[in-house]
């Protein structure tokens, strides 16, 4: 009985340790994963501000480049029409 016992001690005891060691990788695993999904927000951002930049760049060089257009004239007041005599 008593070597029944201990066996399965030791059994539970490498059950748990298999358990806790996959625990562990599994931690590892998502470390891993956050550290990479984190890169790749901080490169995601780096470019959309680049692109941000390059496209307000071009926008002031077309307008640099664009010849400038004339502000129409406003016109000139309208003299009211002479109001008509009724007899």
């Amino acid at each position: 009985m008593n070597e029944l016992a201990r066996s399965r001690a030791e059994a539970q005891f490498a059950n748990r340790k298999k358990a806790k060691q996959a625990l562990s990788d599994h931690e590892k695993a998502q470390q891993e994963v956050a550290k990479r999904t984190a890169k790749l927000r901080e490169l995601r951002l780096a470019k959309e501000a680049a692109d941000r930049q390059a496209a307000e760049d071009a926008a002031a060089a077309k307008e640099a480049a664009s010849p400038k257009k004339r502000k129409p004239a406003t016109p000139k007041a309208k003299k009211p029409a002479p109001k008509r005599r009724t007899y």
